[in-house]
């Protein structure tokens, strides 16, 4: 392939981008890749999770503005383009029973007429790659959910011209994945090798949900990044309000990171070219074509 390779990050909120997949992206973007974040919601409806910041008037006031600048520094920081959606965040519901979803928010709408946005800054952006959320979200927030559903849908109709002829030229991507670097195999290896150098471990509560839950998802791709985690690390510390850069995130030292598992690990779901398993890049099947 001549053209320049471009790829396509799907994400529900502002700071999923840095938590999800930034050091593969900061990777291609080094190598040359155009790199896209597609934000779904500006995520008003996001709780204040940096203890530090918590209680600041002007912050849960203007709580949005305050995330597009923090969305705008982590952008810079990885080095990729991003587009808003504009969707209206529909929070996590909480509580038994659960709250209804607010009116208007981005989980209500209807999925077709929602795919519209993402269809049309596919066939305006042309990637070629599109990573995404599983059908469970990652995690079950109804954001991450919908977002799943509107990716769906959009791969396959940004290629059909009898599909969104409003939403311009037809462009076919050629593969997603969801999102898979929250896994059970990364996350016990870490945890393992913390405990055996005498280290806390952050994960030990996080094993015993995965043992619960009996889930296991398929990776398929494992992309070696471990020389921009810090990268990931600076662009996940820009989102102020939703990382404590003193909190769980940050206790595993980078050198043992990249030592134990300096990849990132996606789950092909869909690929119109051939390709072998597992993969170590993105564009496998698509670089040589």
């Amino acid at each position: 392939m001549t053209e320049q390779l471009r790829m396509m990050a799907v994400h529900a909120h502002p700071d999923d981008e840095s938590s999800k997949g930034a050091a593969t992206m900061a990777k291609y973007v080094s190598e040359g890749v155009d790199v896209l974040v597609a934000t779904c919601t500006g995520g008003e409806r996001g709780s204040i999770l940096n203890p530090k910041l918590q209680g600041d008037p002007y912050i849960e006031e203007h709580i949005h503005e305050v995330r597009a600048k923090e969305m705008a520094e982590a952008r810079d920081i990885l080095g990729v383009k991003q587009e808003w959606l504009g969707f209206v965040d529909s929070g996590l519901p909480e509580g038994d029973p659960l709250p209804p979803l607010p009116e208007g928010c981005f989980a209500l709408q209807d999925v077709d007429e929602a795919a519209g946005r993402l269809v049309e800054l596919i066939r305006t952006f042309r990637p070629h790659v599109i990573t995404t959320y599983d059908e469970n979200g990652g995690y079950p927030h109804p954001d991450h959910i919908m977002t799943h559903k509107i990716s769906m849908v959009a791969f396959e109709a940004a290629g059909d011209p009898e599909r969104y002829p409003e939403a311009g030229e037809p462009w076919q991507p050629l593969k997603l994945y969801y999102n898979q670097g929250f896994n059970r195999p990364r996350t016990q290896a870490l945890h393992d090798a913390l405990l055996e150098r005498g280290m806390e471990s952050p994960y030990g509560e996080w094993l015993e949900r995965w043992e619960s839950m009996g889930r296991e998802r398929t990776l398929t791709t494992y992309v070696p990044c471990g020389d921009f985690f810090e990268i990931r690390d600076k662009a996940l510390i820009a989102h102020a309000t939703q990382i404590d850069p003193d909190g769980g995130w940050f206790r595993v030292p980078l050198d043992l990171q990249r030592e134990i598992w300096p990849t990132e690990e996606y789950e092909l779901a869909k690929s119109l070219v051939d390709t072998s398993l597992p993969e170590d890049d993105l564009f496998a099947g698509i670089r040589n074509n």
